[in-house]
């Protein structure tokens, strides 16, 4: 314990610039950051468009996840989504909106900049 408390008195504590650096970075958009919605905008980054029953079972989630994460990405303007039938059947489509994809690219911006910052 003596050791340990000797090794940090002699350690250089990290300077207020450095500190600064990480806290003033922007906050990273809360409404991505949630697991299931990234998921979500991830996926729709990577594909023209995905059907709900595709997304479902892309992301292993239930019925009811998927649709009230997607309510909320769609009331932000994140995706878009298109109601139709095939037959009698519904069918949801959904797609990433440019305004998803600008907030995609400054999340993931976002997130560059806190790894660096912790690899120094």
């Amino acid at each position: 314990m003596a050791k340990n408390a000797a090794r940090r008195a002699t350690e250089k504590p990290a300077s207020p610039r450095e500190t600064l650096r990480v806290v003033s970075s922007p906050v990273a958009d809360h409404l991505i950051h949630e697991r299931v919605r990234l998921a979500i905008v991830s996926s729709l980054a990577v594909n023209p468009s995905l059907t709900f029953n595709e997304l479902k079972r892309l992301l292993d989630i239930t019925d009811g996840n998927l649709s009230i994460h997607a309510r909320k990405l769609e009331e932000a303007g994140y995706i878009e989504c298109e109601k139709a039938f095939e037959g009698r059947m519904p069918k949801t489509t959904f797609r990433l909106s440019q305004q998803g994809r600008t907030a995609l690219g400054r999340y993931l911006d976002h997130m560059e900049r806190l790894i660096e910052a912790a690899r120094g």
